[in-house]
């Protein structure tokens, strides 16, 4: 049978994974949320 609690203690996450979520968070993208705050922001004035 499978010791999760031993696996989990053996687990380290992939490289590659990091490097993406890096990446993906230091991406200052424009997104949906960030347009409608825009025109929101048009509106109101």
């Amino acid at each position: 049978m499978i010791n999760f609690e031993e696996e989990i203690e053996k687990f380290q996450p992939s490289p590659e994974i990091e490097q993406a979520e890096d990446v993906i968070y230091n991406n200052d993208l424009t997104d949906i949320s960030d347009i409608l705050k825009e025109l929101i922001k048009e509106e109101r004035s």
